[in-house]
């Protein structure tokens, strides 16, 4: 879909420019293994029930859970890992909810507040909830407040959640001393954002690898080719970075669609295209079950692992 034609399409509410997802995603060739986890996605509203943030940087459209669910089943997956957007705010409800309607197949990371209650932990865990985000990128959250951040995470070891941060991989050498200082297991989203149009072998990529390399507690997720690309689909130029983070970190790697694909500028991807995306960094069924199984499955359902 054009931006242009898109953008023509967003309902009223949603920013003027907000390209909506895809209205008709294909069904993808490859058939993912049993059991497949969707680990990086959203909700938004419906925001007649679900308002969002007064404090957001943007408005999107509304893609509730049972959009996010029917879509998983039309890609062959079996369970999202639900992100909490900057558009909510710290209010997690919608996301709650729709864990609530996923029979269990449904795994939650929040935004908290630094003067959330102890209770208010418990009723996210209990809610489904296993990790945290911190947001560092400038356009979404502004300067990150990493005092807040810092006193939050050190909350969160007895509930055996993990922290997703989120970073441009140009701030890596300034933000490495911060995320090597924060507890437990780290997960990096979306390849840590490299600039594809300077190849593998690029300083912010090579800083991200030494990062893993460094700490076995980090874990990275293979996502986002359509907002990582500069040639479009099928995203031939970011089939490099998603393979090498594969191959290299087998047991600590994980992927998800980002649907419905937030403050998308260039196009709206087809999510058939995405699942389509794996076998080519992940070539292997073995591979495959790693990233798309055995690992989030680890990091999201240990209960039901270690049973």
């Amino acid at each position: 879909m054009a931006a242009q034609d898109a953008a023509a399409m967003a309902p009223a509410g949603a920013d003027p420019d907000y390209l909506p997802f895809h209205p008709a995603p294909s069904r993808p060739r490859f058939r993912p293994p049993a059991g497949a986890v969707d680990a990086h996605c959203h909700v938004f509203g419906p925001a007649a029930l679900f308002p969002f943030a007064p404090e957001r940087k943007y408005t999107p459209v509304d893609a509730p859970a049972d959009q996010l669910f029917a879509l998983r089943d039309h890609l062959g997956l079996s369970r999202n890992v639900i992100v909490q957007a900057t558009c909510h705010g710290s209010d997690n409800s919608a996301m709650l909810a729709a864990i609530a309607r996923s029979r269990g197949l449904a795994r939650g990371v929040a935004v908290v507040s630094p003067t959330i209650s102890d209770a208010e932990l418990q009723r996210l865990h209990k809610g489904g909830v296993r990790g945290v985000r911190f947001n560092f990128l400038k356009r979404l959250v502004g300067d990150a407040p990493k005092d807040a951040y810092r006193d939050i995470a050190a909350r969160l070891a007895d509930l055996g959640w993990h922290i997703v941060v989120y970073f441009e991989s140009a701030e890596l050498d300034d933000l490495a001393p911060f995320l090597t200082s924060l507890p437990g297991t780290v997960v990096i989203d979306h390849m840590g954002r490299p600039d594809v149009s300077q190849g593998i072998k690029a300083k912010g990529f090579r800083a991200v690898q030494r990062l893993m390399d460094e700490n076995e507690r980090f874990w990275i997720k293979a996502t986002c080719p359509e907002r990582l690309t500069e040639a479009g689909p099928p995203y031939d130029d970011v089939v490099p970075f998603g393979k090498t983070l594969v191959e290299r970190y087998p047991d600590r790697v994980i992927w998800g669609t980002d649907w419905p694909h937030p403050n998308m500028r260039s196009h709206m991807p087809d999510d058939g295209q995405l699942v389509d995306f794996i076998p080519r960094i992940a070539p292997t069924p073995e591979l495959q079950k790693k990233l798309l199984v055995d690992n989030p499955m680890r990091l999201y359902w240990t209960e039901e692992v270690g049973a």
